[in-house]
């Protein structure tokens, strides 16, 4: 049997709710499956950890971290009791730096079943690769002076090696896809960084002439989104390009609760990192009413990283099917539980076994 061994982070809120239903639904499809299994190791890691320890994560945590074939995350944060800067640096931000975790991709789509606010969505079916590792969310700055002469400096880093490698990685997915590539720019406003990123981005579709290519300014692009997400199969964004895109691409969808993402190193030198687009959601944490779509939906992109695609496919079809049966949290317009949605995808899982 093949075996892949799990880092399971559930983290704050909603996010111990979540994973666990993920982790039943993961276990459902392997008991169906006969030759694969995952083993999740869980770790206590969180807001509440860091007010006993003073630190998001033991000072070994990345190395043990390092030991799994991937990191499955629910959500970070809880600024009742640890400000959002100590809780994301300390641990969410942590590991997508010291992991390497370079690509960050986030599918959207109009999902059978779930209202979009557009009037007319049609069948829009994307994915947002942005660049994770640099860019505009850099720590280069720094501030000086106080008072009516204090000053604060920003400063966007763009190296070709992390830019073309992201460009590089979205041809690569469209080619598995629908052979389409969007680029998000902004070269007619910032005058170094986007036309470095639309030179490399030209250079890398000289590449794959059987891909069709175009760039869209950023501005224009969020429009589009909106106007015409059907227009789209795969669109490469910089790191805080692709962080506004795609939460538009969750809100088109119709919630951010069911929106997935995954964090890849592409060397496989650590374990990629699997976590859905919501955050902790303090409000309704306990309340039993939290959308475990997303993270089911993370765990449909862990299955594609570990070569299981047709496995993924067959989990995000099972999704639909509930989906589309009005089995649905409060978030998307239905009246079930957390625990009623995670029991009918693993049950249509079974059925379909």
């Amino acid at each position: 049997m093949k075996t892949y061994d799990i880092a399971a982070l559930p983290g704050d809120g909603v996010g111990k709710e979540v994973v666990s239903s993920a982790i039943e639904v993961i276990g459902a499809l392997s008991d169906v499956h006969g030759g694969l299994a995952f083993r999740f190791t869980e770790f206590p890691w969180n807001c509440d950890y860091y007010m006993e320890h003073e630190t998001m994560m033991p000072p070994d945590a990345m190395k043990t971290l390092a030991q799994f074939e991937g990191v499955f995350l629910g959500a970070v944060g809880n600024p009742a009791i640890v400000p959002d800067h100590v809780s994301l640096w300390g641990m969410l931000i942590k590991i997508r730096r010291e992991f390497e975790l370079s690509i960050n991709m986030r599918p959207a789509k109009k999902v059978r079943g779930i209202e979009s606010p557009l009037v007319n969505p049609k069948s829009f079916d994307l994915v947002v690769v942005r660049e994770n590792s640099e860019g505009e969310y850099s720590e280069v700055g720094g501030r000086i002076h106080r008072g009516a002469d204090e000053m604060a400096i920003q400063n966007a880093i763009f190296t070709r090696k992390a830019t073309e490698r992201a460009i590089r990685f979205a041809f690569e997915l469209a080619g598995k896809r629908n052979k389409h590539v969007t680029s998000a720019t902004k070269s007619n406003g910032i005058y170094h960084s986007m036309p470095f990123w639309d030179e490399v981005f030209t250079e890398v579709a000289k590449e794959y002439p059987d891909i069709e290519s175009r760039s869209n300014h950023i501005d224009a692009l969020a429009a589009f989104f909106v106007t015409k997400p059907y227009d789209f199969d795969v669109i490469v964004a910089s790191n805080l390009f692709g962080d506004v895109l795609t939460d538009i691409g969750s809100a088109i969808m119709g919630s951010i609760g069911i929106a997935p993402s995954a964090n890849i190193n592409l060397s496989g030198k650590y374990p990629s990192m699997f976590e859905p687009v919501h955050g902790s959601a303090p409000d309704i944490a306990g309340k039993g009413v939290a959308n475990p779509i997303g993270q089911i939906w993370t765990a449909k992109l862990m299955l594609d990283h570990f070569g299981e695609e047709e496995l993924g496919r067959e989990l995000l079809t099972i999704i639909e099917d509930a989906t589309e049966a009005g089995i649905k949290t409060p978030d998307i317009g239905g009246r079930s539980t957390t625990a009623e949605v995670t029991e009918e995808i693993c049950s249509r899982i079974r059925k379909k076994g």
